[in-house]
């Protein structure tokens, strides 16, 4: 598998120029609306902030097993990724950069990654398998663990009709049939699930950087 070079912010600069010359300039439009629109609303006010406890629900793996997020975790520093799922470009983006630049420090420090979306398993499982992740991939049905952080959102009608030509419908990639997404966060958490740290992005094509993520850890312990 071929490593992820260079940060994820470059990453997603060069596949924006190569959707640029490759999709409808109409349907970029939307995209383009619908990001500007979430960037100017901001990070929810009600977002969870850092000294909150994560609770322990009930996760679903890639291969269908029921778990719980404090099992996995396995009473260790934690980072927890927030994703919207394998159909989202920026995602496997993110995710093939933190099994490359941020999993080997994360092993070092004896902390766990672990990835978290709404979608059905078998999307867990895709995403896992196409990128050789090393890491759990969960699915959170409901989006329970992100709404409990307060980072819940949907597309716009617009958005959900560029999707579409595509070929992507929320509604069948969500385990609860909605168009229901997490705002792309990452959480680091100590040994007792208490909240150290968290990035909320709700640009969706931003990401935390491996590097900030690594720094929040240590500040953490």
């Amino acid at each position: 598998m071929t490593m992820q070079t260079g940060s994820i912010a470059d990453q997603v600069g060069r596949l924006k120029a190569a959707m640029a010359g490759q999709a409808p300039a109409e349907v970029l439009a939307v995209f383009e609306a619908e990001q500007a629109e979430l960037n100017a609303a901001g990070v929810p006010v009600a977002a969870a902030a850092p000294g909150t406890r994560l609770p322990d629900v009930e996760l679903i793996s890639a291969e269908g097993a029921l778990v719980s997020l404090h099992t996995v975790t396995g009473g260790r520093p934690a980072v927890i990724v927030f994703y919207r799922g394998a159909w989202c470009p920026y995602c496997n983006i993110a995710l093939k950069t933190y099994q490359d630049q941020l999993l080997p420090g994360l092993t070092e420090r004896g902390a766990t990654l672990v990835a978290v979306s709404p979608q059905k398993p078998d999307g867990s499982l895709t995403m896992q398998q196409k990128h050789a992740l090393e890491f759990p991939v969960l699915s959170d049905p409901g989006n329970v663990l992100a709404g409990s952080l307060g980072i819940v959102t949907a597309p716009t009608t617009d958005a959900r009709e560029a999707q579409a030509r595509f070929g992507v419908d929320l509604t069948t990639e969500n385990a609860d049939g909605t168009h229901r997404v997490p705002m792309p966060t990452v959480v680091v958490t100590d040994a007792d699930h208490i909240l150290r740290w968290i990035d909320i992005h709700p640009d969706y094509t931003a990401r935390s950087e491996p590097a900030a993520v690594l720094a929040a850890l240590d500040a953490a312990q």
